[in-house]
């Protein structure tokens, strides 16, 4: 090889290092700002029943499922609230200190944003309500149907088009004649 090939290839290389070093140590220096996704079960019993995979006290995660009925504590004193949320399985603690949104209420679908205190509870530093009836994460419409299909419910159960449904608009329809 002569030298001139050689010293491109030395240029080459060392930009190609030198990228690589800059990208692993943006990398490295974001990862504690990245929120991961888990529902309640996940953080139970890890993702995909993982339990290397449960997040730990400390990190920073966000966490999707619905408020449990009957479950809110608000404080008479300050806007510091309680309550419990759930999916398909067992129910984590979230407690947040600020204004819960307009459509925040028992039994609404919410996503909380936080840092993971112990195992099952959640200091939140945001709480974002869902907007439209319909609208189920994607994580956690995949993991409802895991769980609903083998029990029997099927898809258009879960989104309310069920023949059941479709029976009662027809008969609807009829009485309105």
């Amino acid at each position: 090889m002569n030298p001139r090939r050689k010293s491109r290839l030395y240029l080459v290389l060392f930009v190609v290092a030198g990228i690589s070093i800059a990208a692993g140590l943006m990398l490295y220096a974001l990862r504690q700002n990245i929120d991961l996704f888990y529902t309640p079960s996940e953080m139970i019993y890890g993702k995909d029943n993982n339990i290397a995979s449960k997040p730990e006290p400390g990190q920073r995660i966000r966490v999707g499922g619905m408020v449990v009925e009957g479950s809110v504590q608000r404080d008479p004193n300050s806007l510091k609230v309680k309550f419990k949320l759930n999916d398909i399985g067992p129910s984590i603690d979230v407690e947040y200190d600020g204004i819960l949104p307009d459509l925040f209420r028992e039994g609404q679908g919410i996503v909380a944003q936080g840092t993971l205190k112990d195992a099952t509870t959640l200091v939140a530093s945001e709480v974002l309500a869902k907007h439209d009836e319909n609208y189920v994460p994607p994580e956690l419409g995949e993991q409802m149907k895991k769980v609903h299909n083998p029990m029997g419910v099927s898809a258009n159960d879960l989104t309310s088009e069920s023949e059941r449904d479709k029976m009662q608009f027809e008969q609807q329809a009829e009485e309105k004649k």
